[in-house]
């Protein structure tokens, strides 16, 4: 059985998904036999753009923007050891449709009328819930205060 090459490892991981270079050097340190191999091998794969720091966070924030708040999406791209400049680039756009995400996940796992309900502790949790998928207090108020109608419906 033939073992593979720290080449053919990090290949094969960049095939399944976008991975950073701190991710690959995390999941591959461990099959370094010569010390400084694996970052001429990244170094090598980075030279011909196999690893891209720019789109590991646009396919991190195109895949979980569904799902996850700015604030959110933000500690995973940090978590990957990308570049400020780098992340705030990729979020600049999943920021201006925060509210509109938001709302449809509140939405989606609560139903349309909830919101209106008067009970103290459901809108707690509700509120819960938005705040661990990384959505800001901002946000939240807007979903749950009910004036969400107003800010999707056209003046015309």
């Amino acid at each position: 059985m033939a073992t593979l090459s720290l080449t053919g490892r990090a290949l094969r991981l960049l095939s399944s998904r976008e991975h950073s270079r701190t991710e690959l050097e995390r999941k591959l340190a461990r099959y370094e036999e010569v010390p400084g191999s694996l970052a001429q091998v990244l170094d090598a794969l980075e030279a011909k753009n196999f690893i891209s720091e720019q789109r590991v966070a646009e396919s991190l924030v195109h895949r979980r923007a569904s799902k996850l708040g700015v604030a959110r999406m933000q500690q995973e791209l940090q978590a990957k050891g990308l570049e400020t400049q780098t992340i705030q680039e990729a979020l600049q756009i999943a920021r201006s449709t925060e509210l509109q995400r938001a709302h449809a996940i509140w939405q989606k796992k609560f139903g349309k009328n909830i919101q209106s309900t008067s009970d103290v502790q459901e809108r707690a949790r509700q509120m819960r819930f938005l705040a661990s998928r990384g959505f800001g207090g901002d946000t939240i108020r807007k979903v749950m205060g009910g004036s969400l109608e107003d800010d999707f419906t056209d003046p015309a």
